[in-house]
């Protein structure tokens, strides 16, 4: 990876990737260490697809550790006290209406990590986030969309 890009986060999305690396770090290492050891048992490490597993999902495991620990170590977190609402930034809700369609959205903008489409939370760094970053109030912007340009005028940018 060695990617040294800060990664936006919220301070939710801090805490939730720091659960999540202390869960895999302790109780999942643990799961595998006694699966690669019940496999051991089974003698003949050729053809143990048992501890061919409990390997791989050891080496699955620690390259998410390591990913998790890299996304902490370049974490900005995002101070919800700075962010004003004059301008679409990370951390904004934005109530957005397709001009086309003429019906309202609503997205909040978070850093690529914390993506949550079900939640309508999109990333500053895709095509619609892109478009609506900087965006004032009543602003129509233009989003590259796979299917076309979208046109989308900002109705409103909350907290």
């Amino acid at each position: 990876m060695g990617t040294d890009k800060e990664v936006l986060l919220t301070q939710e999305g801090y805490n939730n990737i720091e659960k999540e690396l202390e869960f895999l770090s302790t109780e999942k290492r643990g799961e595998i260490a006694e699966r690669i050891k019940v496999a051991l048992g089974f003698g003949d490490l050729s053809e143990n697809s048992e501890y061919d597993e409990a390997k791989n999902a050891q080496a699955a495991n620690e390259a998410k550790i390591a990913e998790l620990e890299n996304k902490l170590r370049y974490a900005k977190i995002i101070d919800e006290s700075e962010i004003d609402t004059k301008t679409v930034q990370v951390g904004n809700k934005v109530k957005v209406l397709d001009m086309e369609f003429n019906e309202e959205e609503c997205y909040t903008i978070v850093g690529s990590t914390e993506v949550d489409l079900s939640q309508n939370k999109i990333s500053n760094e895709s095509p619609i986030g892109v478009a609506l970053m900087g965006a004032k109030k009543g602003q129509i912007v233009e989003a590259q969309a796979p299917a076309g340009v979208i046109k989308y005028k900002i109705v409103s940018i909350t907290k």
